[in-house]
């Protein structure tokens, strides 16, 4: 397979802060949590939130299943977390489930 360009997912980091922050851990914590701490740091996990690197596929499946999310979500510009996330005061809280279209951008 050669190495070709792919599109980015510009969505995917703001997706990751979410989930952390519905989850109330730290970005240290959001690493014990995962139980990567002998392969990532919170840098690793801040540069993902920013969009400046894209996390190994293992670890979105670690941010899917803490989410209670298929992984396309988290992958998909189209698609959104559920309205839950966006409302992250509690750790305690049943996790959403699945994902909605996002809203087109009129031009």
């Amino acid at each position: 397979m050669g190495r070709g360009s792919r599109e980015i997912p510009t969505e995917l980091g703001a997706k990751l802060s979410k989930i952390r922050k519905y989850l109330g851990v730290s970005q240290d914590g959001l690493v014990r949590k995962f139980g990567l701490s002998d392969r990532l740091t919170r840098n690793e996990i801040s540069k993902y939130e920013r969009g400046v690197r894209e996390p190994a596929l293992a670890v979105l499946l670690k941010y899917a299943r803490a989410a209670n999310v298929n992984v396309e979500v988290l992958m998909d510009d189209d698609l959104e977390l559920p309205s839950a996330f966006l409302q992250y005061k509690t750790r305690n809280k049943e996790l959403p489930t699945g994902g909605r279209r996002a809203k087109r951008k009129k031009a």
